[in-house]
C-alpha cells in the first residue's frame, strides 16, 4: 500500500495564508468545473458541452414549460431508466410490502431515531409571541407550518434512511401536512427496500421515482401527478444542488450544499486513532474534505500512522484515501488562539474538538455548523441518531447559514393593532420619514387618521324595508 499523501500546513511559515486560502476554496459551492465527464454527458444530452449551471438550467426550465414528460426524458437520458408516467409514483402497496419485508431490527432503529429526533426538534420550535402597550397598540408574531415540503434523498453510492428521518421528522415536529420525498430510480433509491419501508414508517406516502435536476425542478414548479411544494429539503449532488439554487425564489430550500466536511482540532490528549477514525469518516463520502488542526507536532505523526493503518482495513478506504490525498490537511498552528482563527477561516460544516477544554474553544468559535465536544462525541452520532438534523450548512456558508431545525419549516407573520392614541402618538414620525421618501400618499394615510376625531367606524345602514311578496297566480 503506498504511504498516504497528506498536505501539511504549518501556520508559522510565509506562505501559510496561501496555503490555507487554497485549503479553504475547496470548502466552496461553486459548481463551474467542467469535467471530462460531464462535458462528454451534456454533449451527448444537450448537442454541446455544457458547465454545470447551463445543463442545471436547460433541465429546470424544460421541465417547467413541458412537465412530466421532459422530468421523464432527463430520467432516461440521466439514470438510464425508462419509466412510464404511472409508474413515477410509489405505490402504496409497494411501500406496506417492503415495510413488511425489512427486518424488525431495522425499525425498531428507525423508531427509535424518530424518537430521539423529534423530541428533540419539538422543543426548538418558536412560540407566538406579543408585546402590548395598554391603550395603545399591540404587536405579535404568529407561526405557522409550511403546507408541504419535497424532500430529496440522493441513490447513487448508497441508501441513505438517516436522510430520510434528519429531513422528515424535523418537518414533521414542526407541523408540516404534506410531505414528498423524491429519489432517482435506482436500486439504493426509490427501488431501495430500506428506503421505502423508512417511509411508510414515518407515514409518509407520496413518494416519487425521480432524481437529480429533474426532480427538484418537478417539486418546484409542479407536474402531472405532482402538486408543487413550498419548500424543497435534502442533501444531493452537484446537479441536485444546482437545481435547488436555481429554483430559489419559486420555493424556499435549506441549503446549497457541496462536499461533507470536517475539522477536528486536537491537543496532547487526543488519541490518535480516534482523530483518524473521525478524518477517515467524512472522506470516505468521497469527496469529502477532512482537516486536522492542531498544536501539538507529535500528533502529526500519530495520526498519520493511524490513517494507514485504519485505511488498510476499511471497506471505503480507497475511496478515503483518495479524498484524504485530495482535499484533506494537517494544520500545524503555533498556539490555541491561531487555532482558533485557522477554524473561524474555514468555518466547516462539522467542528470537532478533541482537547483538554472543549467547552472554552468553542466559545470562541465564531462559525460551524454543528460542535461536536470531547473524545466520545464523534460526528456519526450526529449523522444518524442523536436528535440534530444532520442537514448542516457546507462550503464556509456557516459564516451566515444555520443548519436545519423544525423551524425551519415554518413562516412568521407578524400582526399589528393600534388604537386611536397610538396612532396619533406615532403618526408625526412616520409622516416625517414618509415625506424624507418622497411617499407623500403614505405620510397622508397616516395624517387623515391622526386628525379624525369623528367615529372609528362608519356606522352600520340602515336594512332596506322588505317588500311584500308577489300574490300567487291563480289558477283558472
Amino acid at each position: 500500500m503506498p504511504t498516504l499523501k497528506l498536505r501539511r500546513i504549518d501556520l508559522s511559515a510565509p506562505n501559510a495564508a496561501a496555503q490555507l486560502k487554497k485549503l479553504r476554496d475547496q470548502f466552496r459551492t461553486d459548481f463551474e468545473v467542467v469535467t471530462a465527464a460531464g462535458r462528454k454527458l451534456t454533449q451527448a444530452v444537450f448537442g454541446e458541452a455544457l458547465p454545470p449551471a447551463r445543463a442545471v438550467e436547460r433541465i429546470c426550465h424544460d421541465v417547467r414549460d413541458n412537465g412530466l414528460a421532459a422530468a421523464l426524458r432527463y430520467t432516461e437520458l440521466f439514470d438510464k431508466v425508462k419509466l412510464k408516467a404511472d409508474a413515477v409514483r410509489v405505490k402504496p402497496q409497494e411501500l406496506a410490502e417492503a415495510h413488511a419485508a425489512v427486518g424488525a431490527d431495522f425499525l425498531e432503529v428507525v423508531r427509535q431515531v424518530q424518537y430521539n429526533v423529534l423530541q428533540f426538534q419539538s422543543g426548538l420550535l418558536h412560540r407566538d409571541a406579543e408585546m402590548r402597550v395598554a391603550g395603545k397598540h399591540e404587536l405579535a408574531v404568529r407561526y405557522r407550518p409550511l403546507k408541504r415540503v419535497g424532500v430529496y434523498c440522493p441513490g447513487g453510492a448508497a441508501a441513505y434512511p438517516s436522510t430520510l428521518l434528519m429531513t422528515v421528522c424535523p418537518a414533521q415536529a414542526a407541523g408540516v401536512e404534506d410531505i414528498v420525498v423524491c429519489m432517482p430510480p435506482t436500486a439504493t433509491g426509490g427501488y431501495n427496500r430500506q428506503m421505502l419501508a423508512t417511509c411508510q414508517e414515518l407515514r409518509v406516502s407520496e413518494v416519487y421515482r425521480l432524481g437529480g435536476a429533474q426532480a427538484i425542478a418537478a417539486m418546484a414548479y409542479g407536474v402531472d401527478g405532482l402538486k408543487p411544494v413550498d419548500m424543497i429539503v435534502g442533501p444531493g449532488n452537484q446537479f441536485v444542488a444546482l437545481a435547488k439554487k436555481q429554483v430559489f425564489g419559486q420555493v424556499a430550500i435549506d441549503c446549497i450544499a457541496g462536499p461533507t466536511e470536517i475539522v477536528v482540532v486536537a491537543d496532547h490528549s487526543a488519541h490518535p486513532d480516534y482523530v483518524a477514525l473521525d478524518l477517515i469518516a467524512q472522506a470516505e463520502h468521497s469527496p469529502g474534505v477532512a482537516v486536522l488542526v492542531t498544536w501539538y507536532p507529535p500528533l502529526l505523526d500519530e495520526v498519520q500512522a493511524a490513517l494507514e493503518k485504519r485505511l488498510a482495513k476499511l471497506g471505503r478506504g480507497d475511496l478515503a484515501r483518495d479524498s484524504l490525498e485530495r482535499f484533506g490537511a494537517m494544520v500545524l498552528a503555533p498556539d490555541k488562539p491561531a487555532a482558533i482563527g485557522c477554524v473561524n477561516q474555514l468555518a466547516p460544516e462539522h467542528l470537532h474538538l478533541q482537547i483538554r477544554d472543549p467547552d472554552a474553544f468553542a466559545d470562541e468559535v465564531e462559525s460551524a455548523g454543528a460542535v461536536f465536544l470531547g473524545p466520545f462525541t464523534p460526528v456519526a452520532l450526529g449523522d444518524y441518531a442523536a436528535g440534530v438534523s444532520h442537514v448542516l450548512p457546507t462550503g464556509g456558508t456557516a459564516r451566515f447559514a444555520s443548519g436545519l431545525n423544525a423551524n425551519d419549516f415554518r413562516k412568521r407573520t407578524s400582526i399589528l393593532r393600534f388604537t386611536r392614541q397610538g396612532l396619533k402618538d406615532i403618526a408625526a414620525d412616520v409622516a416625517f420619514l414618509a415625506k424624507a421618501e418622497g411617499l407623500t400618499a403614505h405620510a397622508a394615510s397616516v395624517e387623515v387618521r391622526a386628525a379624525d376625531n369623528g367615529p372609528s367606524a362608519r356606522p352600520m345602514p340602515k336594512p332596506e324595508k322588505a317588500q311584500p311578496a308577489p300574490a300567487a297566480a291563480s289558477k283558472k
